[in-house]
């Protein structure tokens, strides 16, 4: 797709009519992959100049300049930034497990900053990837949506997974939960304040 389909409207706005956004239970959560768009390429576009794949993805002609690496680390995919020394790359590493028991949400920010700076570098295309890409590196890409785009847990489901089949394991899901319940009540003190302004 190109980068034009990929934007929609912003996800800030509310109108009157809406209930208040609510963080959905984890098992509607997961209901959400039940509807599957996306493909099960190597390599998709998931935003605009942001990739998600898995280790096997080619990345010839895609002009590539940042690279999130969620499998990062020895007893990982050997991808690290050895790997990529030829391609002129900036790399980060994300020495994450496909556990539910590990804790990925410590990596949240780190990683959803290191994609935010790279797409906001003039011709910044980012890819992000682990063994399968569609557990740790979709759950940073979805960090990142609601970090920095300002989309809800459920949005950035949504919008991934349109583009891509992704799976979060059920930890990581939990994590983007709790990650989306903190950001969804900052978001509804910023809106009571305003409220309150004369």
């Amino acid at each position: 797709p190109s980068a034009g389909m990929l934007h929609t409207k912003s996800y800030s706005s509310e109108t009157s009519s809406q209930a208040p956004y609510e963080t959905p239970a984890l098992s509607d959560l997961q209901k959400l992959f039940w509807s599957r768009g996306g493909s099960d390429n190597h390599l998709d576009q998931v935003w605009p100049n942001l990739f998600l794949g898995d280790v096997k993805a080619t990345l010839q002609n895609l002009n590539i300049t940042h690279i999130l690496n969620a499998a990062d680390g020895p007893y990982s995919i050997n991808t690290g930034a050895r790997y990529y020394k030829d391609l002129q790359v900036a790399y980060h590493g994300v020495e994450a497990f496909d556990d539910p028991s590990f804790d990925l949400s410590i990596f949240f920010y780190d990683a959803a900053n290191f994609i935010h700076k790279a797409l906001h570098t003039p011709g910044g295309k980012v890819f992000v990837h682990c063994a399968m890409g569609i557990s740790r590196s979709a759950s940073l890409v979805l960090a990142f949506l609601m970090i920095h785009e300002n989309m809800t847990l459920v949005e950035a489901l949504k919008m991934v997974n349109s583009h891509r089949e992704i799976c979060p394991n059920t930890g990581f899901l939990s994590q983007l939960r709790d990650l989306d319940i903190k950001l969804n009540e900052k978001r509804k003190g910023v809106r009571e304040s305003a409220s309150k302004e004369p």
